[in-house]
């Protein structure tokens, strides 16, 4: 085997499936780094399409997830009144076996992947960070805040579209505006409302469009896709979030309406990376969303970070040269996630210019799914 030891910086799903995958193929020593002092079971929704199941699936968690959350083979599609647009189905990209997509809680997904972890004996070290590192040909020598400094086969760096190890490593590339913003939230639903989005009519102001999906059989995440900075305003969230929705009606209203001051809100720009350069500089090598983070317009961010992880674990674990395994890696994945990148921002661009003649969000959105049916 080519490493018997990996470091693994971060504890998102990145980080989590990549040391779960690397355990499962017998690697001896997996531990994950993480700046935060405790697990914290905040946040809101995830969409988590069928590629993603799929990987869950070989890691030995689709069971508990999909138990968790809501699984869902379509989404319909709304004018601004509440009347229906059309239905659409959503490609099957983890197989047939598995829900096209799965709406659930991510502090739900996470516990059970720090779980997993856990009882594959994956070693956790909280309230650590990185702080610098060192390659020495076969190992890399990596010094941690508590003052260690410590050897490792590899290092994994999976801390995000921040990421303080991606500059470390010789990338250039930085993190940019999609040019949109993003509020999002947890609350009720009714029993038939499976999920949906809502498009503004011609010359509403305000929101770009609306949606939400079931998390659980009477809870659903739901968002308001707008401009890329909080209007400056004093109305508190749970009220600037309703204001942003009242150009839209049907379910919409009774969403808006199950909003208030303690609803779990989140509001956020939209930022955005791709790294076709080297991911990696001799035994480090950065994952997920320190190399690739998309908007969510077709739901696939997470999905891509976790099949990177997948996949990290297989090649690292042959026989042979680790440079030439690791540059094989990336030369695999930078195709599928680059039609994710130019769908994604393609979509974000019609959501900010509304009226483009060109636009064909469907057929796009369609498009990029079903080309992910494909194994990674």
């Amino acid at each position: 085997m080519t490493v018997n030891s990996v470091l693994v910086l971060g504890g998102g799903f990145t980080g989590l499936t990549s040391a779960i995958a690397l355990a499962l193929r017998g690697v001896e020593n997996v531990t994950l780094v993480e700046r935060a002092p405790a697990w914290a079971r905040v946040g809101h929704g995830i969409t988590v399409q069928g590629n993603a199941l799929k990987v869950f699936q070989d890691i030995g968690v689709v069971d508990e997830i999909l138990r968790r959350g809501f699984g869902a083979d379509g989404v319909t599609l709304f004018h601004a009144d509440g009347s229906v647009m059309m239905r659409l189905q959503t490609p099957k990209t983890g197989g047939e076996d598995l829900p096209a997509t799965l709406g659930a809680l991510r502090a739900d997904v996470h516990e059970i992947l720090v779980e997993r972890a856990l009882e594959l004996g994956v070693k956790f070290r909280l309230g650590t960070q990185v702080v610098s590192f060192e390659n020495h040909g076969d190992s890399v020598s990596v010094l941690l805040s508590d003052g260690t400094t410590e050897f490792w086969d590899l290092m994994i760096a999976a801390d995000g579209i921040k990421s303080s190890t991606r500059p470390k490593l010789g990338i250039t590339a930085e993190r940019a505006s999609s040019g949109l913003g993003i509020w999002r939230g947890v609350t009720n639903r009714l029993p038939e409302m499976t999920g949906g989005i809502a498009y503004p009519a011609p010359g509403d102001e305000g929101a770009y469009k609306v949606g939400y999906t079931a998390i659980s059989a009477t809870q659903c995440y739901v968002f308001v896709l707008c401009e890329p900075q909080r209007t400056p305003n004093d109305l508190p969230d749970w009220q600037e979030m309703k204001r942003l929705m009242e150009p839209f009606h049907g379910e919409f209203d009774w969403l808006r309406e199950s909003l208030n001051e303690s609803t779990y809100l989140n509001f956020q720009e939209i930022e955005w990376i791709f790294v076709e350069e080297p991911w990696h500089r001799g035994r480090v090598i950065a994952l997920g969303e320190a190399v690739h983070a998309v908007p969510p317009l077709i739901a696939q961010g997470a999905a891509q970070c976790v099949e990177d992880a997948l996949l990290i674990a297989d090649y690292v674990t042959r026989e042979g040269d680790l440079e030439a395994h690791l540059t094989e890696f990336q030369e695999r994945r930078i195709p599928r996630i680059k039609g994710v990148v130019d769908a994604s921002l393609q979509l974000a661009y019609w959501e900010c210019h509304p009226g483009s003649p060109d636009a064909q969000p469907g057929r796009v959105m369609a498009q990029a799914l079903a080309e992910l049916v494909a194994a990674p």
